[in-house]
């Protein structure tokens, strides 16, 4: 059967994308962000999966103000880079895994979790950049990548619980899968940043550092926090938090009390006025 064997859990800057595809990587501002991932593309090339369920949020990119599901699976065989406004990044194309994705979304939805089902969907920063931060800049990514978008942009957004939950069923749907596939899920987005108004490129270091202690031991409890606690403590921008706990509900520590080990874990400011997190765990 299928098995989650690994998680993933990072930034997804837009600027880090830039200065990957300008060639800024050395340059003194970007040499410590990047620093940071060096052991984990080294990682990913001992510990290739068959196929990464990649959790992010559409920038308004692929849905716009007009139509925005929840929770969105893509059950394409690829999707393209999308243009946000200066061009598509110079990244490959991402080939999906329409069997694998069609499966968790009939699992998942069977568990009465809501999917939107997308067939066609182009795939912005959210989903490329943590690509690139992990592999590098490739002539193909390693492995195909189901897109999973998650609203976190137009309230009213899920609640930490409910990704909790749904990690648990996405791991469900996985071990039910009857191929013998390695998959690994990423969870992306924050750590805390504030874009706009009078708060402005607010970071958080102790809320940070304090949210990645909580996520490997009690993510549990971390699932609790409300809303108000993320856009307090960590920015409006915040809340793509609640991202990673699908990712963490997925492991197996939820189901037989053992602890994922970590393998990695890095944090650094600033990028682009942003806090960059990083921890890769893996299931004992």
């Amino acid at each position: 059967m299928a098995r989650i064997t690994a998680s993933v859990y990072t930034s997804h800057v837009p600027a880090i994308g830039a200065a990957l595809d300008l060639g800024k990587t050395g340059e003194p501002y970007w040499r410590k962000v990047f620093a940071g991932y060096e052991f984990s593309k080294a990682w990913l090339r001992d510990n290739t999966p068959d196929v990464i369920f990649l959790v992010y949020n559409d920038h308004a990119t692929a849905f716009s103000l007009e139509m925005i599901p929840t929770f969105a699976i893509g059950c394409a065989a690829e999707f393209q880079p999308a243009d946000e406004g200066w061009g598509p990044r110079p990244v490959p194309v991402v080939k999906g895994h329409p069997e694998l994705a069609a499966h968790i979304a009939q699992s998942v939805i069977q568990d009465d979790f809501d999917l939107c089902i997308v067939n066609k969907m182009a795939v912005d920063h959210g989903l490329t950049v943590p690509l690139s931060l992990m592999c590098g800049q490739p002539q193909a990514w390693p492995c195909p990548v189901i897109p999973f978008a998650v609203n976190v942009v137009q309230y009213p957004v899920p609640s930490g619980r409910r990704c909790f939950n749904l990690g648990r069923a996405i791991r469900k749907a996985v071990e039910s899968y009857d191929r013998p596939l390695k998959v690994q899920i990423w969870g992306t987005g924050g750590m805390s940043h504030q874009l706009q108004g009078p708060r402005a490129g607010l970071i958080n270091r102790e809320f940070d550092n304090t949210f990645l202690d909580r996520l490997i031991a009690d993510p549990a409890d971390l699932a609790n926090m409300p809303h108000i606690d993320y856009v307090r403590e960590a920015g409006s921008e915040g809340i793509e938090l609640v991202m990673w706990l699908i990712a963490r509900g997925a492991m197996s520590g939820e189901f037989d009390k053992r602890a994922p080990r970590v393998a990695h874990r890095f944090y650094h400011v600033p990028a682009s006025n942003t806090a960059v997190g990083h921890l890769i765990l893996e299931n004992t």
